[in-house]
């Protein structure tokens, strides 16, 4: 005798060898001896092991799966007794096999109950069954349709749209990721080739922009509807002509500085910020906007602001207009030691906008060294005293710069119709000095005056040569100051904002908007830090697509560079640092030059070979040392 039965999902028939109550011994149609369950066994039958399976899975084809549907009623149903009742006769084991194995082959419209037992699926759900069946059935043709499209190289319209999140935070739900996925396994093309394959990354800065926006920007660049800031007329007139120093670029002027000289001979300093915070009221629209972007974003050609350009219109410290400011004045000795502070806020008149490329050309380091400081320009005697003054605090910082270090310099980027310019400029020149080092006093003074007030600011701390922020204040060990809070670019970052409220609370003697402790100003600092981390890691992506970008355009082959340790070297010219493989035996400040094997700008990659040292960093001779007699 020979048995039908079910194991792991499949039919199968055997011969029996052996019985018990709860299983049998069978050889099945491979010569295989098994073990399997009685409960697992539906039928037993006589005919041929070989041919039964074929046969009524033969029947079970030409069932029709609706007709059979409409036979079995609305109870539940044994599938011997439905089998009767399609054939109409008692039914042999191959078709009664049959019809079973038909009800295992449609679980729409079949529920199974029991062994051997079904019910009839409800008509309506049937329906919505069969309907998703042939939904899923279309979807899968779109699906194809798109892909091989794709493959093909031309770019469907439905991908189009959603191409940007395909690449960076794909839905893998969607029927557009399902054809990106097929094409990029079908063309062997990875997902990002494969968009550029078929024209969909026109250029690398558009795709890198459209990443970064999608992650932090996902509603638009738009500041959408808000009321807007109001500036208040009832502010005190500064008596000081104030300048400011920024690159040509800036529109959002935070700081402005004046200097008086006194009648008993000290000189007061004004470092004057610009206040927003005065016209945008506590829970505004505009205040919202500031904590949910968090900061202005640069990137080489544009950039991103916080504020909108109207209120920013309102509170920059705009040349010839007398702007609201939050001043810190410091009365200096004549031998640079601070006397006293005065915090006001104020309306100041700004007399100038100084700018880098036109200003440096008088006020540099050649110029401050010639008899009588050089030629005569605007504001001369203010900048002259503000960089003697810049550099006795330095030194007071303990940062005098240690002359036998190579100088450091900074990277501006300027991108014209698609063209790149890179310049360098010599960092700490005296404008620059001069400038960071009047906001380090601004910042660490201003820390000091909330620390002293209990009231709680951001700060940013470093130790052990780690930087965070905290809302203590805690030293800056790489500034060389006992507190730092950023609060001289009010209009260009949370941070400097949340803390102008702080100071104006203090100084108006009023209760701070953020008290110690505050949930919220814990929360404010955390998003900051992390946004700003974010944004200056899409700069740094920019610069570096922008730096593989002049390496073709200006035609260099042949960088040179200097060594800095193990296989890393700094690449002139640009600020890159690269690994690069196979270099021989070399010492710190050594320069090499390299030769560019492979530039690829839409994966960010570029690769250099060692070609030859062309110059060795002088070494310090050994120190002889007398041997005992």
């Amino acid at each position: 005798m020979n048995v039908f039965y079910e194991e792991s999902g499949s039919f199968k028939v055997g011969s029996i060898v052996s019985r018990n109550d709860a299983s049998l011994q069978v050889d099945t149609q491979h010569g295989k001896r098994a073990k399997i369950k009685a409960a697992n066994v539906f039928l037993e039958f006589s005919s041929a092991l070989q041919d039964f399976l074929p046969a009524a899975e033969a029947i079970a084809a030409d069932i029709d799966v609706d007709f059979l549907w409409e036979c079995c009623g609305d109870d539940e149903f044994g599938f011997d007794t439905l089998a009767a009742d399609y054939f109409g006769h008692v039914p042999s084991a191959s078709e009664s096999a049959a019809i079973l194995i038909k009800l295992y082959a449609a679980p729409m419209y079949f529920y199974k109950k029991a062994k051997g037992r079904f019910k009839s699926a409800p008509e309506e759900t049937l329906k919505a069954a069969l309907a998703g069946i042939e939904r899923k059935k279309r979807e899968q043709e779109q699906v194809d349709a798109w892909a091989a499209g794709l493959v093909a190289g031309t770019l469907p319209d439905a991908i189009r749209s959603h191409l940007m999140p395909l690449l960076y935070r794909p839905d893998k739900n969607t029927l557009e990721f399902k054809a990106f996925d097929q094409a990029s396994r079908a063309s062997g093309l990875p997902p990002l080739r494969l968009a550029h394959h078929v024209g969909g990354i026109p250029s690398v800065p558009d795709y890198l922009m459209a990443g970064f926006q999608l992650e932090h920007f996902p509603k638009g660049l738009g500041f959408g509807n808000y009321a807007p800031a109001t500036v208040p007329a009832d502010l005190p007139l500064s008596e000081v002509a104030a300048f400011s120093i920024d690159d040509a670029a800036t529109t959002e002027i935070d700081d402005a500085l004046s200097v008086v000289w006194l009648d008993n001979g000290n000189i007061r300093v004004g470092i004057h910020i610009a206040a927003p915070t005065l016209g945008v009221a506590v829970g505004s629209d505009i205040e919202k906007l500031v904590h949910n972007r968090l900061s202005t974003v640069y990137f080489p050609g544009d950039k991103i602001t916080m504020l909108p350009d109207d209120v920013v219109q309102q509170f920059t410290l705009q040349e010839g207009q007398a702007c609201p400011a939050l001043s810190l004045y410091v009365e200096v000795a004549p031998d640079f030691s601070l006397v006293a502070f005065d915090n006001r806020i104020e309306r100041v008149n700004i007399a100038a906008n100084l700018r880098h490329d036109q200003l440096e050309q008088v006020f540099n380091e050649e110029t401050l060294a010639a008899d009588g400081f050089g030629p005569d320009y605007a504001f001369k005697r203010e900048l002259v005293w503000l960089w003697q003054f810049a550099n006795a605090r330095e030194a007071f910082r303990g940062k005098t710069p240690d002359p036998n270090r190579p100088p450091q310099v900074d990277y501006n980027f300027n991108v014209v119709d698609g063209k790149v310019i890179i310049s360098v400029r010599k960092r700490g020149s005296p404008m620059d000095k001069l400038v960071s080092e009047l906001m380090i006093l601004a910042n660490s003074e201003w820390g000091r005056m909330l620390a002293e007030a209990d009231i709680p600011a951001m700060y940013r701390a470093q130790s052990m040569g780690k930087v965070r922020m905290t809302t203590r204040p805690e030293p800056h060990i790489g500034l060389g100051v006992a507190q730092y809070a950023w609060s001289t670019s009010p209009l260009r970052r949370a941070s400097d904002f949340v803390n102008q409220r702080q100071l104006v609370a203090m100084i108006r003697g009023e209760t701070p908007q953020y008290p110690q402790g505050d949930a919220m100003l814990f929360a404010l600092l955390r998003d900051f830090d992390a946004a700003y981390s974010a944004y200056l890691g899409f700069q740094d992506r920019m610069e570096h697509f922008w730096c593989l970008r002049w390496f073709s355009q200006e035609g260099i082959s042949e960088p040179t560079a200097s060594y800095i340790k193990e296989d890393l070297v700094r690449i002139d010219g640009v600020p890159m640092r690269q690994r690069i493989p196979g270099l021989p035996e070399l010492a710190a400040g050594d320069r090499i030059k390299l030769q560019i094997i492979r530039i690829d700008e839409l994966m960010q990659e570029i690769e250099f070979r060692f070609i030859e040292v062309v110059e060795r960093k002088p070494q310090p001779a050994a120190v002889a040392t007398e041997q005992p007699a």
